[in-house]
């Protein structure tokens, strides 16, 4: 497995990459996992990639550690994996799906969010839910429907918001939810690590009244769940064809 994270120079955010591999390795040590990011930190995947077909390796998963398909999975990575095959065409590569969406999220929003006091489902409290926040719009759209099936776990309301490219930004959002009555506003971060994006999704929903901010999904136990179960439907739909 070739996880493919999206990078910064925030050190924490390669720390939390390496944790949740950890996680991941821990669950399944059979498989061998390498992580590699597309901007601002190494190793490139295709580095990785090129490391593994000169050691002799005939077979690998790149697994996109984003939560969102958007530009990164629709265009960088295939873009990627386009120059490594023709560099080395005996190295079978394929590509799993991004992280979300997918009902473990929720279960690690829930998780994230009691970790700052914030009962799962507490029908007197709204939250925001905030990406990164992207150009393509079907990936915002995404962000937005979950926020919708996180709103019938119980919560008086779920409404996504965004920290570029996209509006409502965090303030604007946490702002009209306690403008309409709700008690308290809490913000749950959709994004996998520390760093720029988790920074400032903190500051401006503190600003404007949140009451409680949870961190980055990071290293949380549905995280590395779903990192297998991308994995795994790979390896089923090989065995499949395999048949």
């Amino acid at each position: 497995m070739v996880a493919v994270a999206h990078g910064s120079r925030d050190p924490r955010a390669a720390a939390t990459v390496a944790a949740l591999l950890d996680a991941v390795r821990a669950r399944r040590p059979d498989v061998p996992v390498h992580a590699s990011f597309l901007d601002h930190a190494a190793p490139a995947p295709a580095q990785v990639l090129d490391g593994l077909a000169r050691d002799g390796v005939h077979e690998a998963v790149v697994l996109p550690l984003l939560l969102t398909s958007a530009y990164h999975s629709k265009t960088d990575i295939p873009g990627v994996l386009n120059r490594v095959r023709a560099l080395h065409p005996g190295l079978d590569v394929r590509t799993a799906g991004t992280l979300g969406p997918h009902p473990l999220l929720l279960d690690a929003l829930d998780r994230r969010l009691a970790e700052v006091g914030v009962e799962p489902g507490d029908p007197d409290t709204a939250v925001v839910l905030v990406s990164a926040g992207s150009s393509d719009a079907s990936a915002n759209a995404t962000v937005a429907r979950l926020a919708r099936q996180w709103r019938s776990r119980g919560f008086r309301d779920v409404v996504a918001a965004y920290a570029t490219a996209a509006r409502p930004a965090p303030a604007e959002a946490v702002t009209a939810l306690l403008a309409a009555g709700a008690p308290r506003v809490a913000v749950a971060s959709y994004v996998l690590s520390p760093g720029h994006f988790a920074d400032k999704i903190r500051a401006e929903s503190l600003a404007a009244g949140a009451t409680a901010v949870s961190p980055a999904l990071g290293a949380a136990p549905e995280i590395a769940d779903l990192v297998l179960r991308r994995y795994e439907e790979l390896e089923v739909a090989r065995t499949a064809e395999a048949v």
